[in-house]
């Protein structure tokens, strides 16, 4: 009896361990702090919430330099874009979803880059002139350039 509860206890361990590795990717800062976050060539340093949600909405594609801008995303059931589209656009994910849904099908526009991890859009967006994204407050360092969110 002891040896079926045994394997039955380790069983549940394993399944416990899968599990929180399946899910430590997809939880919220412990501050639950999100910032916007540019590639260091852009030279702002503030945007309006309007402008901000004309820039994740597809509308607007280039900066006032000229110079084109690359939004990156986290997926849609990431903690963190949640967060951000709540927070800083004060709008949920999914109208988010359905205004870049409507400019595909309609083939006037794109759909943002999708990065699978902070430290991908991290990287991406240190690495890609004229990007813009959003990290939560820990995964950010000096490759990026922190814009703040005016109302």
């Amino acid at each position: 009896m002891t040896e079926i509860l045994d394997c039955c206890q380790r069983r549940i361990f394993v399944l416990m361990l899968l599990a929180s590795f399946f899910f430590a990717g997809n939880v919220l800062p412990a501050d639950n702090t999100v910032e916007t976050v540019v590639h260091p060539s852009v030279n702002t340093e503030h945007l309006s919430k309007n402008l901000l949600r004309s820039i994740f909405g597809m509308r607007l594609r280039t900066w006032q330099d000229g110079l084109p801008i690359r939004v990156f995303v986290l997926p849609d059931d990431a903690p963190l874009h949640s967060l951000f589209a709540k927070q800083k656009l004060n709008i949920f994910p999914y109208q988010l979803r359905a205004a870049w849904d409507r400019l595909i099908f309609s083939g006037t526009g794109q759909a943002p880059i999708t990065v699978q991890s902070e430290e991908e859009m991290r990287l991406r967006v240190s690495t890609t002139p004229g990007a813009i994204g959003y990290l939560s407050g820990t995964k950010i360092d000096d490759s990026v350039q922190i814009v703040h969110v005016d109302q």
